[in-house]
């Protein structure tokens, strides 16, 4: 057989009882979900600001940068809702590299799925307690949610997971926001089918559990940018792409129509520095048309203590993101300053 049995992984009771949420982190997550909630239905005109680094690779630099933007959210709250991204699973397009700290609780070490899944639960719990905020996480593996479902208030399915039928039906039985992102094509189609589904109820197995979900009404679009049959990059967060965007929810007569704005990867080209030109066109197009202020709830970007990348070593830079490269913090703070007195 070409698949190898390693060992049982811990069941999700199992991990929650060993590294339970205490109470008042559960009314914190109450609290901040429906703060979310109120931002997708239109309850609410703050701005949704999803920001960290790329792949959370390290607890201790996480928890920093997370507690540092809990101080900046209350300054800015009034206008802004900072949902840090803590994100643990890290899609690979040829299947190599680092997978995030789930796989590789520590990067420079072997592969230890177990020790992740206990690490990644650990490392968000002592961010909530520390920064004060609920967080963003990608959903890589629909089943694998269940070990942080009591704890995240956002979730991603990513440009790779999009058009995965498994992905689709788990989001429909989601109880927070599900952003869905449009494929590495481009094709905004897709992104918009993923969403219908999602905001379906459905019957499918989960867990080897015969299940039926309600539909998540929150489901909604993530532009990210795309790359053509030639390799060639194009952005879609542009005035044009957003209106097109605006007459195809409408054509779908889809629930809370919402876009999140990736100012990273095909929108920038991964040139991190370009987040903070794209945030402030996206901004201008908000104010420069009603349609896009109601469609446009928040932009996503990827900081870091440190600006930059680096690749995996002995003596890597603390701080500094070991996937895609991210702003750093200075930069960050500026950004945010700029978000609020422009939305």
């Amino acid at each position: 057989m070409g698949m190898h049995v390693n060992s049982a992984l811990p069941d999700p009771a199992q991990i929650k009882e060993e590294l339970p949420l205490a109470p008042e982190l559960k009314a914190l997550k109450a609290k901040r979900d429906a703060e979310i909630r109120d931002v997708f239905t239109g309850v609410s005109n703050r701005f949704l600001v999803i920001v960290g680094p790329c792949s959370a690779d390290n607890e201790d630099a996480v928890c920093e940068y997370t507690s540092r933007l809990g101080e900046l959210a209350r300054e800015v709250s009034d206008k802004l809702l900072i949902i840090p991204r803590i994100y643990t699973n890290k899609p690979r397009t040829t299947g190599e590299g680092y997978k995030g700290m789930l796989h590789q609780p520590n990067p420079e070490a072997a592969p230890d799925l177990s020790a992740g899944i206990q690490a990644i639960r650990h490392m968000h719990i002592r961010s909530m307690a520390e920064s004060g905020l609920t967080a963003a996480d990608e959903m890589l593996y629909p089943e694998n949610r269940s070990y942080l479902d009591d704890i995240l208030s956002y979730e991603a399915v990513g440009a790779r997971s999009v058009e995965n039928q498994q992905h689709r039906l788990t989001a429909s039985g989601m109880d927070i926001p599900v952003g869905m992102k449009n494929p590495t094509s481009g094709d905004l189609s897709v992104m918009l089918n993923s969403i219908v589904a999602a905001q379906h109820g459905h019957n499918f197995i989960y867990r080897t559990h015969d299940v039926t979900t309600d539909g998540n009404p929150l489901a909604h679009a993530i532009l990210r940018g795309g790359v053509d049959k030639y390799g060639t990059t194009h952005p879609n967060y542009h005035y044009e792409d957003c209106i097109r965007l605006w007459k195809m929810y409408g054509e779908k007569g889809l629930a809370n129509p919402a876009v999140v704005v990736d100012a990273n990867h095909s929108n920038s080209g991964k040139q991190h520095k370009e987040q903070i030109r794209i945030v402030g066109e996206v901004l201008h197009n908000r104010n420069y048309n009603e349609d896009l202020r109601t469609l446009i709830k928040g932009v996503m970007v990827e900081s870091y203590l440190m600006e930059g990348r680096q690749d995996i070593t002995e003596h890597m830079e603390y701080g500094k993101s070991i996937t895609d490269p991210c702003l750093g913090w200075y930069d960050t703070v500026s950004l945010i300053y700029h978000i609020a007195e422009k939305c």
